[in-house]
């Protein structure tokens, strides 16, 4: 039996090494890690799979923004990456996973979700590329894996998705 439940500060170690089993540690030189740099994990939003006292499974969530060519700034949410143990595979929990983090997300009235990933898997979550043909990223991402779910009014067609920022108040 599997159960999704909410990410803890404890599964913070045992979700880096099944990231480096899933995706290896060159992972860290994607284009997502540039814009998780510096952010804090959104953990009402992520979640693990456990399998008994196994953690087979992971979800996380990360604050970003996307600076519209106006220089409109708005918030998003960077969801992955989405991992699942090579042993549990085929089971459906990627999607359970994916099911949990996104009713919490809609059930926070939270903004747009982004990811990079693939179309036909994500697209039954309701995730698409069609607003994100011309959004630059601080790294190389192959656009039609560029998907956003949510919203897209007042979202500027030309934009550049960055990590989020903090306001800095200085004395």
């Amino acid at each position: 039996m599997i159960d999704i439940l909410p990410l803890g500060a404890e599964h913070l170690a045992v979700i880096e090494t099944l990231l480096d089993q899933r995706f290896g540690p060159a992972r860290r030189n994607r284009t997502a890690y540039r814009l998780r740099d510096g952010t804090d994990l959104l953990s009402q939003f992520s979640f693990v799979a456990a399998d008994g006292d196994a953690l087979v499974g992971s979800v996380q969530c990360w604050p970003i923004q996307v600076r519209g060519a106006n220089g409109r700034i708005r918030p998003l949410i960077l969801l992955g990456p989405v991992a699942v143990a090579a042993s549990h595979e085929g089971q459906g929990i990627a999607s359970a996973l994916m099911r949990a983090s996104l009713a919490a997300i809609d059930a926070a009235g939270a903004p747009p979700v982004l990811l990079i990933g693939d179309a036909p898997f994500y697209g039954r979550f309701g995730f698409t590329a069609d607003a994100t043909r011309e959004w630059h990223l601080p790294g190389p991402v192959d656009q039609a894996r560029l998907l956003l779910r949510g919203a897209t009014i007042g979202l500027s067609r030309l934009a550049w998705v960055e990590a989020e920022t903090r306001d800095v108040k200085v004395a």
